[in-house]
Formats: C-alpha cells, structure tokens, sequence
C-alpha cells in the first residue's frame, strides 16, 4: 500500500498570492522539509518579511528536486526546488499576529508548532508538518 502524501508548508515571498502556481528555487529546509516531493500537500505562507501576509494558500507539490551541497563547506543547510499548484485560496487571516501567542513551546497544540517553525528563526524556509497541524490548516483553505 503507497504512502500517503504528507503535508508540508513553506514561507517564503510570494510576489503574486492569487496565481494557480509558483516556483520556489533553492528554498532552505527544516523540520524534515527535505523530504518533500511530488504529489505532497503544501500551505503557502507569504512572508511578512518580504511584505506578505500569512497564509495565502493551498498547493500540490509538481515537482521536486534537491539542490546539490557546495563542494568544501562543511556546514549546509539542506535546500530544494519545488513547483507547487494551487489547489485551494486562504479564506481567513493566518500570519505571525495570530500565532505570536502560541509560545509554550511544550503545550502540544498545532498553532504553536508553526510559530515555532516559523517564526521562532524567522527565515524562509519549508517545513515538514504534523497531522494535527495540517489539519488545523485546512481549515484555514
């Protein structure tokens, strides 16, 4: 029986929020954000760093693929390219206001495992998610 495909988000900037597809090249990984591939479900956040606003959108990952390392640096952090189909809008306001008070990082709830994900290091990234935390995201699309 295949796997079913798991579910991941990604921060990063997103110049066009309503497109029905993006390429992300070279994005840094975490939080096992670099076993993401083809098929896979994705959460689009706009980075307010770059002036966005949260979650924006649901994708299916198109294609995947890793970055070769840089040959003689010791220390990389993991990075990959992905294409990503929109398959659902955002209909409610997700974004670091909403999830700046989720910081017991011990209390087992899925708003507080993304703003630690997310904006505990504030970098751009993808990240692997749990169930209880894709779920609550669906209900945000």
């Amino acid at each position: 029986m295949p796997e079913r495909p798991r579910s991941y988000a990604i921060k990063a900037e997103i110049a066009d929020s309503g497109a029905g597809s993006w390429a992300f090249a070279a994005q840094k990984t975490m939080y096992d954000g670099r076993r993401i591939a083809v098929g896979d479900v994705i959460y689009l956040f706009a980075s307010e760093n770059e002036g966005g606003a949260g979650l924006v959108a649901r994708g299916v990952v198109t294609s995947a693929e890793d970055t070769p390392r840089l040959p003689d640096v010791e220390r990389q952090t993991p990075r990959v390219s992905i294409t990503v189909k929109r398959t659902a809008v955002a209909t409610r306001r997700l974004g670091r206001a909403e999830l700046k008070p989720f910081k017991d990082w011990d209390d087992g709830r899925p708003e507080t495992e993304l703003n630690f994900k997310f904006y505990r290091q504030a970098t751009n990234k993808i990240v692997g998610l749990s169930p209880a935390a894709a779920e609550l995201l669906s209900g945000f699309c």
